[in-house]
């Protein structure tokens, strides 16, 4: 059974920067397409980024364009999110998921969740 587990959250000032992990355990996650969704209160969960086995990438909010980066380290068995200027509208609760066999924008599609990080951008 494939488990994940988020890290990294905080509370940041604008401009600041996170990194978010979502280390995986119990199934190599070679195969996996992991998804970071984000979720504000009172919002729907929507999707950041993702990425495929493979190692390609898909931005699905258009406002983390160029700000938001995601990376795989597979030995590590581990997915990373790197968040820079950030802004207040980024906080929320970071939710890392996996599917087989690619990505997919509807959080819905996915199999495996982690219990979720907060982020919290605020001066």
């Amino acid at each position: 059974q494939l488990q994940l587990v988020e890290s990294g959250g905080g509370l940041v000032q604008p401009g600041g920067s996170l990194r978010l992990s979502c280390a995986a355990s119990g199934f190599p996650l070679d195969y996996y397409a992991i998804g970071w969704f984000r979720q504000a209160p009172g919002k729907e969960r929507e999707g950041v980024l993702c990425i495929s086995p493979t190692g390609g990438t898909t931005t699905y909010a258009n406002s983390d364009k160029g700000r938001f980066t995601i990376s795989r380290d597979n030995r590590k068995n581990r997915v990373d999110l790197q968040m820079n200027s950030l802004k207040p509208e980024d906080t929320a609760v970071y939710y890392c998921a996996a599917r087989s066999p690619g990505c997919s924008a509807y959080p819905e599609w996915y199999d495996n969740w982690g219990q979720g990080t907060q982020v919290t951008v605020s001066p």
